[in-house]
This record gives structure tokens, sequence and C-alpha cells, in this order.
């Protein structure tokens, strides 16, 4: 009898464990005529899809799995690829039935047959829904004619947006703990309510700014990957360090650590936040932002801190490979010396051997066999005397080039007119000396023309020339103060920097 009960025991044990595992997603939906449908979720700033139902009868759908689902934002998406409405996945809604109706009142009639939670989620997009509509229509039907018509609609939409505010903080309290609490919390803004004058009479717009930043993240677990599977998330992240966080490459870096140390090393939103912060400021075409991409090449891919982002290895090596390539050309370092030789002593290069040399041995061969007059053609950056060197990488056949060029020769004698103590360190990149010669000649470059004709500097590497033209601008002790910038750009710049640099 004891072995029959333990066996009972068992078997009810196993029974349950296997009710409890794995997902059912059961979806009536009336009206459909599709064949098919589609499970999907959110990840980060992704859709991804889960799963696929073939076997659509009578706008049945039914999704099943053997494991669970992670917990997050679920959409069901149509035959034609469309979202249908969206609708959560925790714990307690692995095995959850839903009924609407195709068409314009699908999310009015959405309806959670086993979830209360469920229903109040939609009861909520309802009122989210219903409330812009409210506004929409008064807005429409409100005729402006002057500006305190203008200011009445203002205050009508402050009224909404409080009433939407009430409404998501008294959801958010009712429902504290559950994952969908935790999803609009995202989607909230915190703000300062009873916002105190400043000394000037007007609402302290600083103390609003330091209470908006510093409980941005409030009751955001970055320990949950759960926190980043639903539509509000990235976008959350991505106001933060476009709006809130200074616009300066020092409170980037900082913001980023303080981020990724409030997550799990090795975690998903660990491994999602640092690729995607890698990528933005690797691309960034903000001047001085890639200071961040090799901030984060440093201190995460240097210390395998960044381990398992990405498949290949290879593409972590070429990362590190790029920042370390960037490093010393950061707005603030000081820039790499370069040996040049003037643009009117081609002809001696080229009576040395230079420009007959086919291949590296034969270039080594010739640099040695002449290094002594070389020597004494070298004309270095670092010997350029003034406040201001303009350097610039360029190419006589390059289209781009042929207009900006005419536009820093302007901008050189503006400066010049001021009275700017300023020289242009003018590198030609390739090695066809009459060509260069008959350009300067001809366009009347006043300029320290150069090129590397013992092909001894490696520019492209050294200085980043992917691309032609590429303009540096350096200081009196050759440190870079700006970098890539247009032609157009130059005086505005070093004006800027005057003008900083007497306050």
């Amino acid at each position: 009898m004891k072995k029959i009960l333990i066996a009972l025991v068992l078997c009810f044990v196993s029974f349950h464990t296997m009710a409890q595992s794995g997902y059912e997603i059961t979806i009536n939906l009336k009206n459909c005529n599709d064949s098919l449908a589609y499970l999907t979720y959110y990840r980060f700033d992704k859709t991804l899809i889960k799963d696929t139902c073939t076997t659509i009868k009578n706008g049945k759908i039914v999704f099943k799995g053997k494991e669970k689902l992670d917990k997050g934002i679920y959409s069901l998406v149509s035959q034609q690829k469309a979202i249908l409405f969206d609708f959560f996945i925790d714990d307690d809604t692995q095995k959850l039935e839903l009924s609407t109706e195709l068409g314009v009142n699908i999310t009015k009639e959405l309806k959670a047959i086993n979830s209360k939670r469920e229903n109040d989620f939609f009861s909520y997009l309802n009122y989210i829904a219903q409330q812009n509509k409210d506004f929409l229509d008064l807005k429409q039907k409100t005729v402006v004619k002057n500006k305190k018509d203008t200011l009445a609609l203002v205050e009508k939409q402050n009224e909404f947006e409080r009433r939407i505010m009430d409404y998501e903080e008294d959801f958010i309290n009712r429902n504290k703990g559950s994952l969908i609490a935790d999803v609009l919390n995202l989607k909230t803004e915190k703000v300062l309510k009873n916002v105190p004058k400043a000394s000037n009479g007007r609402p302290d717009s600083l103390m609003v700014y330091n209470y908006y930043k510093t409980h941005y993240w409030d009751n955001v677990d970055f320990k949950d990957d759960a926190i980043m599977r639903n539509p509000f998330f990235s976008n959350k992240l991505n106001k933060y360090f476009d709006k809130v966080v200074v616009k300066h490459p020092d409170s980037i870096c900082v913001e980023i650590d303080r981020l990724m140390a409030k997550t799990v090393q090795g975690s998903l939103l660990y491994k999602l936040m640092l690729a995607h912060f890698t990528y933005t400021y690797e691309t960034s075409k903000i001047m001085s932002f890639d200071k961040v991409f090799v901030h984060i090449s440093d201190k995460y891919f240097k210390t395998g801190k960044a381990n398992g982002i990405y498949d290949n290895e290879e593409v972590v090596q070429k990362i590190i490979k790029r920042a370390d390539k960037l490093k010393p050309l950061l707005v603030g370092a000081t820039a790499q010396d370069l040996f040049m030789i003037k643009a009117e002593d081609f002809s001696k290069m080229k009576a040395m051997g230079f420009e007959n040399a086919k291949n590296s041995e034969e270039m080594t061969k010739v640099f040695y066999a002449n290094v002594n007059e070389v020597n004494k053609l070298w004309v270095k950056l670092s010997d350029v005397k003034a406040d201001y060197t303009i350097l610039v990488f360029w190419d006589v056949d390059c289209g781009h080039c042929q207009k900006e060029i005419p536009k820093l020769l302007d901008a050189y004698n503006e400066l010049l007119k001021e009275k700017v103590n300023v020289k242009v360190f003018s590198v030609y990149m390739q090695h066809e000396g009459e060509k260069y010669l008959k350009y300067i000649a001809e366009h009347k470059l006043p300029w320290i023309n150069v090129y590397d004709g013992a092909h001894y500097n490696n520019s492209i590497e050294k200085y980043d020339v992917y691309s032609t033209p590429v303009i540096y601008i350096l200081d009196k002790n050759k440190v870079i103060k700006a970098k890539r910038i247009d032609a157009d750009k130059v005086t505005t710049i070093i004006k800027a920097i005057e003008t900083e640099t007497k306050k």
C-alpha cells in the first residue's frame, strides 16, 4: 500500500510538472481569414519571431512549445506581417487564452479568458487610446484665432497628459512587483511636480533637470533581461544619451560605465547594451565622440569583459585594432609627427630612384642608399611654428578635394587678414609630383606643400585617411583641437578656440 501511495504521489508530481512546463497561447480571433499567424516579441531594438501558427481554423490560433516563454511583451502578427495587438507574458501567463475580433474594434474587444492582470493591461491600453482620441477630437474642433486660444489649447493638452500620468502612476502602484508594472515604469516620465522658483522668479529649470536625470532610471531592474523585452527600453536608453546626458564624451563614458555596472556581466542585456554602445560610438559622426569608442575598447574588450558579445573573435580583435588606431588621433591628443618632403624637392627624390622602386624591398634599399641626403630634406610637422596648424591630407584628382581645397584657401586667407598666426601643412597623398606642382602653381597655394616622398610615414594608417580630404586643426603645441571637418568650418572653429582661450 505504501509503495502504491508513493507511486501515486510521484505520478501526480510528474503530471503537475508537465502541466506547468512549456507554453500554450490560444487566440480566438473572429473574422480572421488568414491561414497563418506569427508570435513575435520585442528584444532591445528588434522584433523577433518566436513561433508560427500554420493551422488556423475558424479564427483559432494556437502557439505551443515545450519550454517556457521568456517574460516580456509579445505580439500577434498577421499573415501580412502587421502587428494586430500586444500582450504580456510572465510566469503566470504561460497558458493564456485570448479572444477578440479582427477589425477596428480589435483592441476594444480584446479579452483574456484566464488572466485578470492581462485584462487590466488591456483596459490600460484602451484608456490611453481613448484619451489620445479625445484630445485629437478636441484639437480638430478647436478654432485657434489668437495667442489666447493657443494657450488654452496647450492647457487642455496638459490636462490630458496629467490625467494619463496619474492613471499610469496608479496602475503601476496597483501592480507593483509585476512584469507589466516594470514595463510601464519604463514608459512613464519622472518629472518634478512642484517646481520651486529660481532667484529670477522663474521655475528652477536646473532643479527640474537634476531631478529628471537622477530619477530617470528609478525602479528599472537592469539585472533582469525581461526589462528589455518591450518597445520602450531601447527608446528610453537612446533618449537618455541623446537628450539627458551632457553631450560630452567624458560624461557619456561615465554614464555608460554606470549603467553597465547595474547589469549582470555576461547576461543577454549586458551583451546587447555593450554591443549597442560599441556600434553607436564607433559610427558616431559627432567630432570627439570616438573617445567613447576607445574607452569601451579599453575597459571592456581589452579586459575580456566583452567575451561572448560576438560569435566571431575576429570581430573583437577588429574593434580593439580600430580603437587603438583612433587613440592617438583623439581630440586632445598630441598629433603624431610626420616626416615629409617638400613638393619642390620632387625632382631630387625622383633622381635618387624613389619613384622607380617597385616594392617595399627596393624602396628600403633606395632609402638607405640616400639616407644622408633624405635627412636634409625632411619637413617635420613638429617643426611648424604657428599658433594654429591646419593639417590637410588630400589628392589632386579627388573630386571632393577639388571643391574643398579652394574653400580651405579662402579660410586661410581670411584668418591671415584677421591677424591669426596660422599655417597649413598640406599633405598630398599620391606621388605624381609634376601634377602636384602644377596644381600648386595654378591655384597659388602659399602653404607648406609636402608629400611622403620617401614612403616613410604611412599616413593612411597613422592619420586614418581612408578618404580625402581629411582636415585636422592643431594648436601651437600640436595638440589636436578639431578633426575630420569641412573646409568651411575651419574659420569658425579657430575663432571659437581663440575666444575660449582668451576667457
